[in-house]
């Protein structure tokens, strides 16, 4: 089963900048549009909406991509 996560999540995942931290903001379960891109999801597989603990740049990605971060 996959991890799922929750609004108010802490988690990290890897960028082309090194790892990156976040909380998440949206869980979407349909399909939605971002930054000119469907991204595909369901109620099996989410995608997560991040907002960057160290800017404002909000991301969104797959569960798989994400790992909760257990001590800050």
């Amino acid at each position: 089963m996959a991890t799922t996560f929750k609004v108010g999540d802490v988690v990290s995942w890897n960028s082309e900048a090194g790892k990156v931290s976040g909380t998440i903001i949206k869980v979407h379960t349909k399909d939605f549009d971002y930054k000119g891109y469907t991204h595909h999801a369901t109620e099996a597989d989410p995608q997560y909406e991040i907002k960057s603990s160290k800017s404002d740049h909000i991301a969104a990605h797959k569960g798989t991509a994400l790992t909760k971060v257990t001590n800050r």
